[in-house]
């Protein structure tokens, strides 16, 4: 069967928005409350209880409303001034892209960009620091989406506080698919959200603020108050005692509890795995059938999406529409200078299954085939298997 129409049913296997978890949609259809009705202001602080559980925090986390590209621009608008020297570290499309919103606020703006395929060293942050010790705010991408490479941000993160920088952290694709959390990257604002890892839709941003951070920004005049990008107005209203700056999502609050239930139920060690295993079966089968995986190392190959290099003589957005049409399978395109390069396999929620990469890889080689390359599907299902049962034997 073929999908050649918009409207057939697709398997989602892109690297966000991502399937919600059936759970998760449950609990979007439950009573929208009154915000100020006692019972949702109740809700609400559990909610936030358990998000604070879930990102391991020794504070109370913000939850905006409005999906974590909120949150990163409020991040840079609230904490860098004038005065700051920023460093923004780029290994990707999306770390490059905070730099411009840096600029905005401070006009004092360094980086270390490297190539798009690979990470940032740690010890290149240290030397610059060094070079440079009147930075005092530090930017980076933990899992830079359209590269699908992960940075070392923990090792950054130490680096950042012996110098004594603030560090401002985007977690919005790694975060509940991987072993991170704000605390053990000593990252002063931590933005993630449920639309990538923890499977639901998006519409929420999830932030962790160091008590630091806090008086940064209190201290900022121009800090935005009574704004959408206001991470100031939200300091208190996780409390059930505490008033709304304005309206919150409140169906969108429903599914974050629904996402966070799942998340702590499974346990985030056994959440992480199953991720890591779709991905590294996916980049395995890929290499099988004769495929260039994009990220320069295995070790910086992220576990939430994986990017393969597009073969030559393809047409990298005429694969994906025949994928589609042919397998009724979304993948997502590369962005930016990785656009038409590569293309990505999200595993991420209800996908970082290893059965999903088994579809992803029949869906990719048998179009390739169909088109008269040179790709071993066979093999590469054969070696996506042999991946899983290595981690798990049968019997």
């Amino acid at each position: 069967m073929r999908y050649s129409d918009h409207d057939k049913p697709v398997m989602t296997l892109t690297s966000g928005p991502v399937n919600a978890y059936p759970e998760v949609l449950q609990a979007l259809g439950r009573t929208v409350l009154y915000d100020y009705d006692p019972a949702f202001q109740l809700f609400y602080e559990q909610v936030v209880e358990k998000t604070q559980k879930a990102m391991r925090l020794s504070t109370k986390p913000v939850i905006l409303h409005g999906e974590p590209v909120l949150g990163l621009e409020a991040a840079a608008a609230s904490l860098i001034t004038p005065d700051d020297t920023v460093l923004n570290l780029a290994s990707g499309v999306y770390g490059k892209g905070f730099g411009y919103w840096a600029k905005r606020y401070s006009p004092n703006l360094l980086e270390i960009e490297t190539a798009y395929n690979e990470a940032i060293d740690p010890q290149a942050v240290r030397d610059m620091l060094a070079r440079h010790p009147e930075v005092s705010v530090v930017s980076v991408c933990h899992h830079d989406t359209p590269s699908a490479t992960i940075n070392p941000i923990d090792e950054i993160g130490a680096v950042v506080a012996e110098h004594g920088a603030y560090l401002i952290v985007d977690a919005v694709s790694s975060f509940a698919g991987m072993k991170t959390h704000p605390e053990d990257c000593r990252a002063d604002i931590y933005v993630t959200g449920p639309s990538k890892c923890l499977g639901a839709p998006p519409g929420l941003t999830m932030m962790g603020v160091s008590p630091r951070a806090w008086d940064k920004m209190k201290a900022n005049p121009a800090a935005p108050r009574a704004s959408m990008l206001s991470i100031l107005d939200w300091e208190n209203a996780w409390s059930r005692t505490e008033p709304f700056p304005f309206t919150p999502s409140v169906a969108e609050m429903n599914g974050l509890d629904g996402a966070l239930d799942l998340y702590l139920a499974e346990g985030p060690e056994t959440v992480w795995a199953r991720h890591e295993l779709t991905a590294k079966a996916t980049r395995a089968g890929l290499r099988a059938m004769g495929l260039g995986i994009w990220a320069a190392r295995e070790e910086i190959a992220s576990p939430t999406t994986t990017a393969f290099r597009t073969p030559q003589g393809i047409d990298e957005a005429a694969l994906r529409r025949e994928v589609r049409s042919r397998f009724g399978v979304v993948f997502s395109s590369g962005r930016g200078e990785t656009l038409g390069k590569l293309t990505r396999i999200g595993h991420m929620g209800p996908t970082a299954q290893p059965i999903y990469a088994i579809a992803a890889l029949a869906a990719v080689g048998g179009t390739l085939e169909a088109a008269g390359a040179k790709t071993d599907t066979a093999a590469g299902v054969a070696a996506a298997i042999a991946e899983i049962n290595a981690d798990e034997p049968v019997g």
